[in-house]
């Protein structure tokens, strides 16, 4: 048996055998740290019990306008994402959800049909597969073929993260977004602490350095990866606190776009981007990342990146770009506030 055989068999045991529901974590790591926004919450209360206590995520990995969407949930566990996201997509969407852990798909398939009567749907809209997120080829699914993949502290349990993240830009529609939370870490963990079973079952042994985490990005097609909200992770275990020594974790959200447009540098074209408002559950400020929020009606300087990612994806109907990459005036002048176009040339991106 290979080391990443091991390690995979090693994340099984703990999701399906050594966590029987969220008390039994040692860490904030594998549970939700975001504050969910009411809508979604209102959607959480009328999804069973049993699939919310043993659902293990970093945080809320849901973005705005999936009305109609083909969504794909990585590593979907007990399905909470899965009919979250079912009730969003309405009945002419379609949410996939795959796991590797058969005792966490035995939780969401038993309460399928009965979350279908609740949602008021005649005909299922959730499919449920076991599978590994590292080949989506054993899923059927076709080369641009989905709107939207999502994953909540899943991808840093992978042996290899590299391969789940060129199946997703595989899967992915030109336009489509990858929208996931995950744990991230400030230096290269030793390889004892990669390999130890309960830190890649709390979700800390697996995760990525941020740096590597970015080269990854931009060599699988994902030039340019938007921090969305971060927090940091909380060790309560005092032994886990002693084997991890200096390093420091994060819960991080991440939004990222495919488009064959994105540069890897974030470059100044003059173009001004404006919102129109009335986006469902966002009508007055549409939150891109953490730090580009457009208030309705309000120019603002973008990059090249923000631009297209506001009007070559399903964003495109809410705003209005001005400008074209005709000319072109070098870097863009980043700063961490996003600033407005009456405040002259400066602007903000990553």
């Amino acid at each position: 048996m290979t080391e990443s055989t091991n390690i995979r068999e090693g994340v099984k045991d703990y999701y399906g055998e050594v966590l029987s529901d969220q008390k039994d974590l040692k860490t904030s790591a594998c549970c939700s740290i975001d504050s969910i926004p009411r809508y979604q919450r209102e959607v959480l209360r009328q999804i069973d019990k049993e699939v919310l206590r043993r659902f293990y995520g970093c945080g809320s990995p849901i973005p705005l306008n999936v009305d109609g969407l083909k969504v794909l949930d990585l590593g979907c566990g007990t399905g909470r994402d899965v009919y979250l996201l079912s009730k969003l997509v309405g009945p002419n969407g379609r949410v996939l959800g795959v796991d590797m852990t058969a005792r966490q798909l035995e939780v969401a398939k038993r309460h399928q049909e009965r979350q279908m009567k609740v949602f008021g749907y005649s005909e299922p809209n959730v499919e449920f597969h076991h599978g590994h997120i590292e080949d989506l080829n054993v899923l059927g699914l076709q080369d641009e073929s989905l709107d939207l993949v999502v994953s909540n502290c899943v991808i840093n349990l992978s042996t290899d993260k590299e391969r789940v993240l060129q199946e997703v830009h595989r899967v992915l529609k030109e336009g489509g977004e990858l929208f996931f939370s995950d744990i991230f870490v400030d230096r290269r963990l030793p390889e004892e602490m990669q390999h130890d079973k309960v830190l890649m079952g709390e979700c800390l042994g697996g995760a990525l350095y941020l740096e590597d985490f970015r080269r990854m990005m931009e060599g699988v097609g994902f030039p340019d990866p938007r921090i969305v909200k971060r927090s940091p992770i909380e060790i309560q275990d005092e032994d886990i606190r002693h084997a991890l020594g200096p390093a420091r974790f994060e819960s991080i959200t991440y939004r990222v776009f495919k488009s064959s447009d994105l540069e890897d540098r974030c470059e100044d074209y003059g173009q001004v981007a404006t919102y129109r408002g009335g986006m469902e559950h966002s009508p007055h400020v549409f939150e891109l990342d953490d730090h580009h929020l457009f208030e309705a009606g309000r120019p603002m300087l973008v990059c090249g990146n923000t631009a297209t990612m506001v009007s070559q994806t399903r964003f495109a109907p809410f705003f209005d770009v001005q400008g074209d990459r005709t000319r072109h005036f070098g870097l863009f002048d980043c700063g961490p506030v996003a600033q407005t176009a009456s405040k002259g040339s400066e602007g903000s991106c990553c």
